[in-house]
Parts: C-alpha cells; sequence; structure tokens
C-alpha cells in the first residue's frame, strides 16, 4: 500500500473514520511512516490535484508550463500559441474575438508590434487553458491519450482524456533536451518525447488504457521491428510495463504538442533519463507469462570494452561471446576449435552488446538481457 486519505465533512466524523483505518492498520501489521501523517489539514495534493472544501483544484505544476509562458516574439511563435489555444477553442466563449489582435499580426505586411492590447490577448487565453473546463481531474473510466513532440531544442506533451467527443486537458510538460540528445536523429528524439511522458505521467498510466498521438509515423513500426539502434531497443523494453498504443497523427492536428515541444525550459533544470532505473527492470510480457528480468548482475564491469577481455576471472557464459561482439574477434585459446569458433559466429548474429550489457533476440522475439547464470 502506498498512501491513503481520510475524509469527511465534518471534524467529528472525520475522527471516527480515522480511528477505524488506523485499528485497521494495527490489526492488519501495517506501519506508518509519522513523517509522512498528516492529519486535519484543510487541503491537500491527492494523485496530483489539489483537494479541499473548495473541491478539486489543479496542481500549479500541472500548469507551470503555460502559466510562465512568456510573450511571442515572431510570428511563428504567435501561429504557434494560436493552434494550442485554437485545439480547445471550443470550450473558450469569444475565441476569435480574443485572439483578434493577435491574428492581426500574422497578417501579411503588417508590422509586429506586441502592443498591450495582444499582451491583455495573450494573458486571457493563457488564463483560460489553465482554467476549468479545460483542465479537469481524470476520469478512470476512460483511456488516457498522450500527444507529445519534439523539436531540437525540447520535448512536449500533454495528458489528457476524450470523454463525449470532447478533449480535456490534466498535465502539461515540456522539458529541454541537452547537447546529447540533440545530436540524436529524428526518431530517437520522437521515442524520447515519448519515454519521457511515459515517466512523467506514470502514475495515471500505470494499469491503463493509453492511447499515444504523434507525428512521426516510424515509432509505429518500432514495437515491432527486429533490429533498430540498441537505444531504441532499450527504450521499447523500458515501456513494456504499459498498456499503450500508437497512433499517427499529422503535425498540423498535434499543435498542442508541438507548441509546448518549443518551450524551452532553464538549463539548471534535470536532464532527461532515457535509461533503465538502477535498482530495477521492468517485466514485459510473454504469451500469458511474465518474465522477471533478474538484476543481480546489475553492474555488469567484467567486460573491458577498450580490450575486449574479462576481468577480475569472471567468466560467464557468454564471456567469449561478447568479447567477440565488442572487439570483432573470434577467441584465440588453444582450447577453441575451429567448429566451435563457427559455432560461436553463427550464434553471434542474435545477440547484441549495448555497453555494458549483453541482449538476445528471442525465437519469439522478445529481448533478453543476458546474466552469468
Amino acid at each position: 500500500m502506498d498512501d491513503f486519505t481520510v475524509y469527511d465533512d465534518s471534524f467529528d466524523a472525520c475522527l471516527q473514520h480515522l480511528n477505524k483505518v488506523l485499528e485497521r492498520c494495527r490489526t492488519k501489521n501495517l506501519v506508518l511512516n509519522y513523517e509522512k501523517c498528516h492529519f486535519m489539514v484543510t487541503e491537500g495534493i491527492v494523485l496530483g490535484h489539489v483537494v479541499s472544501e473548495k473541491g478539486i483544484q489543479v496542481d500549479q505544476a500541472k500548469i507551470d508550463v503555460i502559466a510562465k509562458l512568456s510573450h511571442p516574439t515572431n510570428q511563428k511563435e504567435i501561429r504557434g500559441f494560436l493552434g494550442h489555444a485554437g485545439f480547445y477553442r471550443r470550450f473558450i466563449k469569444d475565441f476569435a474575438k480574443i485572439a483578434q489582435p493577435l491574428t492581426r499580426l500574422l497578417q501579411n505586411e503588417v508590422e509586429f508590434d506586441f502592443n498591450d492590447e495582444c499582451k491583455e490577448a495573450f494573458k486571457l487565453l493563457k488564463e483560460k487553458l489553465i482554467t476549468a473546463p479545460i483542465i479537469r481531474s481524470p476520469d478512470w473510466n476512460y483511456p488516457f491519450e498522450i500527444m507529445c513532440d519534439a523539436s531540437d531544442l525540447a520535448v512536449g506533451a500533454v495528458l489528457g482524456q476524450k470523454i463525449n467527443g470532447k478533449n480535456y486537458v490534466i498535465f502539461y510538460v515540456s522539458k529541454t533536451i541537452n547537447q546529447a540528445q540533440r545530436n540524436y536523429d529524428t526518431t530517437e528524439k520522437e521515442m524520447l518525447a515519448v519515454v519521457y511522458s511515459f515517466k512523467k505521467f506514470r502514475p495515471y498510466l500505470l494499469g491503463s488504457q493509453v492511447i499515444v498521438f504523434t507525428d512521426h509515423a516510424a515509432i509505429t513500426y518500432l514495437l515491432v521491428k527486429k533490429e533498430s539502434k540498441p537505444r531504441l531497443i532499450r527504450w521499447v523494453l523500458l515501456l513494456h510495463e504499459f498498456n499503450w498504443e500508437v497512433r499517427d497523427k499529422k503535425g498540423t492536428e498535434n499543435r498542442v504538442a508541438d507548441h509546448l515541444s518549443r518551450v524551452t525550459q532553464g538549463e539548471d533544470e534535470e536532464e532527461i533519463p532515457d535509461a533503465f532505473l538502477k535498482k530495477h527492470l521492468y517485466l514485459i510480457t510473454r504469451h500469458p507469462q511474465l518474465i522477471s528480468w533478474a538484476h543481480h548482475m546489475a553492474q555488469l564491469d567484467q567486460v573491458d570494452t577498450s580490450e575486449g577481455v574479462m576481468k577480475n576471472n569472471v567468466e560467464p557464459w557468454f564471456a567469449d561471446l561478447a568479447n567477440y561482439l565488442v572487439t570483432g574477434k573470434l577467441p584465440c585459446s588453444s582450447d577453441a576449435t575451429r567448429a566451435q569458433k563457427l559455432k560461436l559466429k553463427s550464434e553471434a548474429k542474435y545477440y547484441f552488446w549495448d555497453d555494458p550489457y549483453l541482449w538476445k533476440v528471442g525465437a519469439d522475439q522478445v529481448i533478453r538481457r543476458c546474466i552469468p547464470e
């Protein structure tokens, strides 16, 4: 059990419910961390939303990307913002009237002058985007939808749901990518946006049906592609714990994520992680069974990739195979026969080395990490 909330409309009723919960914890030998317990609060964050006597309100962290959005400085930025706001225009009364000062700047041969009238229109549209009915709490009876996109500077995504044919927002995110990630090709950047989205929205998405909309059609084929870059394969494995599908969406229809992917954040912020967690690996599905990946060999540093030899006198069964993949040289041991060398060379096509791990593509097309035992 992670956490729970006890509440009621009156103080006395809340005490009675709290007493029942604590008694149940005592009966079932559940231990509570006192430092994380908060009693008799009138406001708190539950599942990412601020809950109080006023009802359910949005946590500021979910809308900071839009709330802190700076004024557009050119026509391209105005076009991106209006495309984002226009996606939810059915919720914004008199949208065309409000946005008129901004749309006027998009006309040909009009001098770009972001005056007070434009600033007021920009501010009002921002407020509309981060208030109800556009922003709302999740409804667990409907699938979640992620619209994500990547640019050369940042990745952006929005978590939402479509209920009765209307799109609602739950969470806005945007993140600046580092210099190494800027060197990724287009497919890797788009997939990085997907990975970041799932990490950010993980509490909502685990155990739920998820639909990912992207304007990069190549991602649709990564889930069934047998051969790809090790980084992309690793990301696909990372997302196997989620029930998700990818749907292609034209860039002209993906205005929200496209706009967020061009909103850069501070350079001193935490970088986007794009690897497995150090403490554990996730589960993957193989037919009706679940295969748990062992992690007792989490730091496979016995392979010296510079020299292609095993260190510390530790020689797991795949020592020769790993060294061959790293160096391209067959084992030179006098005990190795010609037939053994040919067999090793033949088996190597089913394996690939992604430092510091050795991976195998099984007959069922499931990629597994090799361990010494």
